[in-house]
């Protein structure tokens, strides 16, 4: 026992020496407490500067980077390596540059009224907490004077919990709207933007036709403005609204269980919170690409209806089933995976917010209780159950913000994939209206052979030559004749048509063109038009509002049968123009279709006119809207394929009687004597221009029919000769 007691007596003595260090230390905190806290708080303080610091140094040197980067993609084939990676949407400088500029457009001013939404939202989230914070205070009050068997002080704060429901409901619903309000304003102001953007310097054609970027157009305008919008709102309310009640609620809990808990619990939160950011998926990435995928998946749909005759004819219902399906299966694979990450994210973010941080909390609300914390009197089991219940209110509504700021984590990485999306369609259409294409090249210059040679210098040579090409800029002049001096003729995707080309089209001088497909007969056209840039030379026109255009198959808008003839000016436009349903109804008699106006509702009937009217009755409306509008030229795109002789030469005659010259493309030897001049392209890279004499052509036409008819039976009857020789 001796032995034993020799032994013990050393470790109390340790024992003493560590209770009387602690004692110490505990003391000498409490006597410097405010000092330390002042400087943990000022080491924070700064700590957070300089993580701003360095955010805001990122985000200019990657601004730095991206212009440098923009100066050097004018006219970069898309075919190289760095253009088709998929860029990756991440919460970095860029998304907050492109957020920033997207809310510039939904939200334009001080004085606008989305700001206003804006302001009164924040209100109400304010007015929100306010109340959060005095309903766990009554909490608290009456779980004590429950406790205490004060009957009379319990029912006065059940009463005061009623009344303050009135407040509190009108609150949340008054949130619900402001958030739904506001993200139908941020879709109609988006919406507006887009579509003055889109619809504006043939950005719209330019989009589709000369650049390979954008491939859904129709889906990123209708449904990603409308979830990017959606989402937006949403998340303003839930990060605003737990970001405020965590300032309060921690504010008030410092006061009651001390800093120091609060700070050591915040530590391991901000812990915790680290190692969840780290293994959370990239879900902006994820919904950045079922995105892209739905749009596929309803592009090829699409493409099936435009084009379901072709496909009839051609039987070829398998291999579109199976292009579906494969488009189909690429999606549900997508969203299968997208589901699984979901799942072991959800169970993670589960455990480490509602059960982890539960824990602490509890301990933290004890804190009062075991511990004494200056400037805090607890009398009796009624102040410790009332400042514990009070606590923990406060503490679970401060970790419910925090979750919610967590759970938000999802929804940035969702509105970073929509704004990737949106910010890119914008950037692509400011390229496109500062002439800045980037398309794939698919040029026969640039064909290689099965066994070419990827890195060649030949090859390399070939597509920087068309690249360069691509990238150069011709000069338009606006002039009563239109003239082109050695302007190449040249397709989106390199192919030179015409090396140079040069002619001259004046007023009342009408012009015939003809030459094989693919000879550059459209691409003129589209130059004329303004929806092709000129690539060198000099191009001499009128205003685009004087070249009337009419395809083969004309466009015939949604809409009453008025408004097909006046296409694109609305009803006030023709009544400014002095023009009256008399006045179409003449220029209706002139093609001879007079009689489709004798309908129910007449002017102001409205179907679907392209089913409705055959190809040659829509040829006739469309040389109407042609006598209506009366421009200086018109490009008449094999647009009397479908009519007979006599309508055909009453619509040309009609035209020249109003003063429009004619540029027509058209095999039709019928034509050839409606046009004094003649641009014929061999499709080798050559042509000619010059006068044409239809009555001496025709003949000549004529005469070379003869001779290839005969032509063709010597082979006859040469072997004929051979048998009577034989």
């Amino acid at each position: 026992m001796a032995a034993q007691s020799k032994i013990l007596l050393p470790l109390q003595t340790s024992e003493r020496s560590i209770t009387q260090l602690i004692s110490q230390l505990t003391n000498l905190y409490l006597t410097h407490r405010m000092k330390i806290s002042r400087a943990v708080y000022v080491t924070l303080a700064l700590a957070l500067i300089n993580r701003l610091r360095n955010a805001v140094s990122e985000q200019k040197d990657a601004s730095i980077q991206a212009a440098q980067a923009r100066l050097h993609r004018a006219g970069r084939a898309a075919s190289e390596a760095s253009a088709t990676t998929r860029k990756r949407v991440e919460l970095n400088s860029e998304f907050f540059r492109n957020l920033w500029r997207l809310l510039k457009i939904v939200i334009p001013g001080w004085k606008s009224k989305e700001l206003g939404l804006v302001v009164s939202h924040s209100f109400f989230l304010v007015v929100r907490t306010l109340i959060s914070l005095y309903v766990a205070e009554l909490d608290g009050k009456l779980v004590s004077n429950l406790v205490r068997g004060k009957g009379k002080e319990f029912f006065q704060g059940i009463a005061w919990w009623m009344l303050v429901a009135i407040p509190a409901t009108f609150t949340n619903s008054m949130l619900s709207y402001h958030q739904c309000k506001l993200a139908l304003q941020y879709r109609i102001r988006l919406t507006s933007y887009l579509h003055h953007r889109y619809l504006s310097h043939m950005t719209f054609y330019s989009l589709s036709a000369l650049d390979d970027r954008i491939k859904n157009a129709d889906q990123l305008i209708a449904v990603d403005v409308s979830n990017f919008s959606n989402t937006l709102a949403e998340l303003y309310s839930n990060l605003a609204k737990p970001t405020l009640d965590i300032i309060i609620y921690n504010y008030s809990l410092s006061k009651s269980v001390g800093g120091e808990g609060l700070f050591m619990m915040s530590l391991l939160v901000q812990l915790s919170a680290n190692i969840m950011r780290a293994l959370t998926p990239p879900f902006g990435k994820y919904v950045a690409e079922e995105a892209r995928l739905e749009g596929e998946f309803r592009s090829q749909h699409s493409r099936l209806i435009d084009h379901s005759e072709e496909i009839a004819l051609y039987s070829g219902h398998e291999a579109e089933k199976d292009t579906l399906d494969k488009g189909y299966f690429t999606l549900i694979k997508h969203v299968n995976r997208i589901l699984r990450r979901r799942l072991y994210h959800g169970v993670m973010e589960d455990f480490v917010i509602k059960y982890l941080w539960g824990a602490l909390g509890l301990m933290l609300c004890s804190v009062p209780v075991f511990f004494k914390i200056p400037g805090q009197q607890l009398r009796g089991m009624g102040d410790r159950t009332e400042s514990f219940i009070t606590n923990r209110r406060m503490l679970l509504s401060s970790s419910d913000a925090v979750g919610r700021i967590m759970f938000s984590y999802k929804e940035v990485s969702e509105l970073a994939g929509y704004t990737s999306r949106v910010a890119t369609l914008l950037n692509v259409m400011d390229d496109i209206q500062a002439g800045r294409f980037e398309k794939k090249l698919v040029s026969s210059s640039v064909t290689l052979s099965p066994t070419a040679d990827l890195n060649s210098p030949i090859i390399d040579e070939k597509t920087n030559s068309c690249s360069s090409i691509l990238s150069q800029r011709g000069t338009i002049v606006e002039s009563e004749a239109i003239e082109f001096t050695d302007v190449p003729i040249i397709s989106p995707n390199g192919d030179i048509l015409v090396e140079k080309l040069s002619f001259t089209v004046n007023p009342g001088h009408h012009l015939l063109i003809v030459g094989p497909n693919g000879c550059g007969k459209s691409s003129l056209f589209r130059i004329l038009g303004g929806l092709w840039p000129v690539y060198g030379g000099t191009v001499k026109k009128p205003d685009y509002s004087d070249i009337f255009y009419i395809p083969q198959r004309p466009y015939l808008s949604r809409g009453t049968l008025r408004q097909q003839i006046i296409y694109p000016d609305s009803l006030r436009q023709m009544r400014v123009k002095g023009v009256t349903d008399d006045d179409l109804l003449k220029y209706l008699e002139e093609v001879g279709i007079a009689q489709i106006v004798d309908r129910p509702k007449g002017w102001d009937a409205e179907d679907e006119w392209p089913s409705v009217l055959s190809i040659g009755l829509q040829q006739r409306v469309a040389m109407a809207r042609l006598f209506y509008h009366k421009p200086k030229y018109a490009i008449l795109d094999e647009c009397t394929s479908s009519v007979t002789l006599e309508v055909e030469k009453a619509m040309y005659d009609t035209a020249k009687r109003l003063g429009v010259t004619l540029m027509t493309v058209s095999h039709r030897r019928s034509l050839w004597r409606y046009h004094s001049w003649i641009l014929q392209f061999d499709g080798q890279g050559g042509y000619f221009f010059g006068g044409l004499d239809a009555d001496r052509r025709l003949k000549l036409e004529d005469e070379k029919e003869e001779l290839e008819l005969q032509l063709r039976a010597v082979p006859e009857i040469e072997r004929r000769i051979a048998e009577l020789t034989d």
